[in-house]
């Protein structure tokens, strides 16, 4: 056995995180970890990379009692780390990403020509493509991807622990990382995979251990499951059909008009963009990441202006007002980057909770404390945020958490109007139920919602109309019902439908 984890448990306080977990992992192998949000996956893995200390347990390596006090003795016994939120540095190039703290050179002087040199013989020898010379900053999700693992391979790593490494990944790029998995575990390099996407951990994996509450529920092989048996051993319950009937929609809660964004080298961002969204209907957006999307949103919400065309909300044109005056005119965000846009890291669970709701949570300038701490525990309880308590930094949340915190907090605006960016990114199937079900709830009441996800199968599920974008146009409308995963592929490589 190349990896064992015997009975680890992890304390914080009186809160057991892991409790007495026992993990293995063979030479080559490729072994997920699925579960909940907050079910102690990633906690058990900052374990293993030496972030954290176990309460109690041990860790074997090639039959060897080991004790990790930093990551750098992880590293040394062959265990690299790619983290969920990318650690890189966007101004450095990607050699210089990959050989930072073992750089190439003599006498104090970095030897840019052999880091390049280094890195195209890892991408010869591991078959992952990257350009030596780019900037980190300007490549996409995918390729830093990339450049994360050829790290810990340069590195050493026999052992390379992935912490939801699809979440900010287009289709296509996680096509060539289950394929570079599958590739690399063939040249003998285990992976300890932590992922909520059951589909893509069927793909790629060879055992798969389900955790609930810091606990094992079940440890299978690939050919024993399928997703099903996997969803109940992780939420402990049947899931329920999402019910959606016909939309019922009313008048436009959002129009755009000849919406434009000049680009460079005479390329738009945003060319001629006219829709429109009506209350009581859900309107989703696809397209491959890059392609307009995110300029949009800003330009909605007044994060970015137009150099070109009008937004009108509930009727009232908001071209060129600021984020506070048009949330006023009835708009919520649910942001598709929670940590750039959703929080604050050193805002506390109650205070991340709160904006938005600030102003009317106050009477004669003092704020409603009581009524504020009721509000956010409220939806703490009904979205199954897992925290300490309402005072814990959101940097402590994981992911999932901090998301459900964000959408909560946004769908409780009751606006006419909210964007839904990317809402299950990150989350787990039973939190993903809850969050298409409340969608599906506001959009019945008669909220007007545009949704963008990189998840084909959530627009599909959720959407009653389907807009396309592609290099920043509008390339194509399906209704619900003609929409298919086929279609809207196309649309999104710039093809066209008969």
């Amino acid at each position: 056995m190349l990896l064992q984890m015997e009975n680890i448990t992890k304390m914080y306080g009186g809160f057991s995180a892991n409790r007495s977990i026992d993990f293995s992992l063979q030479p080559g192998e490729v072994h997920a970890i699925v579960g909940e949000n907050g079910a102690g996956k990633t906690t058990l893995m900052r374990i293993l990379y030496g972030m954290e200390q176990p309460t109690s347990g041990t860790i074997r390596v090639d039959g060897r009692e080991v004790t990790f006090d930093s990551p750098l003795d992880a590293i040394k016994q062959g265990i690299g780390m790619v983290h969920q939120h990318f650690m890189l540095f966007p101004s450095f190039s990607i050699a210089e990403n990959i050989v930072i703290g073992s750089e190439p050179g003599k006498a104090l002087r970095f030897d840019r020509r052999q880091a390049a040199e280094i890195v195209k013989g890892l991408c010869e020898k591991y078959g992952m493509k990257v350009d030596p010379e780019a900037s980190v900053g300007s490549s996409a999700p995918g390729v830093q991807q990339r450049v994360e693992i050829l790290k810990v391979l340069y590195q050493g790593a026999e052992v390379i622990i992935l912490d939801e490494p699809t979440g900010v990944l287009t289709p296509l790029e996680v096509q060539d990382l289950l394929a570079a998995i599958k590739m690399l575990s063939k040249q003998g390099k285990s992976f300890i995979l932590i992922s909520h996407k059951l589909n893509e951990v069927l793909d790629v994996a060879d055992r798969i251990t389900v955790l609930r509450d810091g606990a094992v529920t079940g440890s299978v092989a690939k050919g024993e499951t399928d997703a099903y048996q996997l969803s109940r051993m992780m939420v402990g319950r049947e899931l329920k059909e999402l019910n959606r009937t016909p939309a019922v929609p009313g008048d436009k809660v959002l129009e755009l008009s000849g919406i434009g964004i000049k680009g460079s080298r005479s390329k738009a961002v945003l060319d001629d963009i006219s829709l429109s969204v009506h209350s009581g209907e859900i309107v989703g957006i696809a397209g491959i990441s890059g392609n307009g999307q995110s300029e949009l949103l800003q330009v909605i919400s007044g994060l970015m202006q137009p150099d070109q065309g009008v937004v009108s909300l509930g009727g009232k044109d908001v071209t060129g007002l600021s984020t506070r005056q048009i949330r006023e005119q009835g708009l919520a965000h649910i942001p598709e980057d929670r940590y750039v846009w959703g929080a604050n890291r050193e805002a506390t669970v109650l205070e991340t909770g709160l904006m938005g709701h600030q102003r009317r949570m106050q009477s004669r300038g003092f704020m409603k404390g009581r009524d504020i701490r009721e509000m956010v525990s409220r939806w703490v309880s009904k979205f199954s945020i897992k925290t300490g308590s309402l005072a814990t930094s959101t940097q402590y949340l994981s992911g999932g958490n901090l998301q459900k915190l964000i959408v909560a907090r946004e769908l409780e605006q009751g606006t006419p109007f909210l964007i839904a960016a990317e809402p299950t990114r990150g989350v787990d199937i039973g939190a993903m139920e809850t969050i298409h079900g409340e969608l599906l709830k506001r959009r019945n009441e008669g909220t007007g919602i545009l949704l963008v996800s990189s998840e084909l199968s959530e627009v599909l599920k959720l959407s009653d109309r389907i807009l396309v974008m592609y290099e920043g146009k509008i390339a194509g409308e399906l209704r619900a019902e003609e929409a298919t995963e086929e279609k809207l592929g196309l649309l999104m490589a710039g093809g066209s439908i008969q």
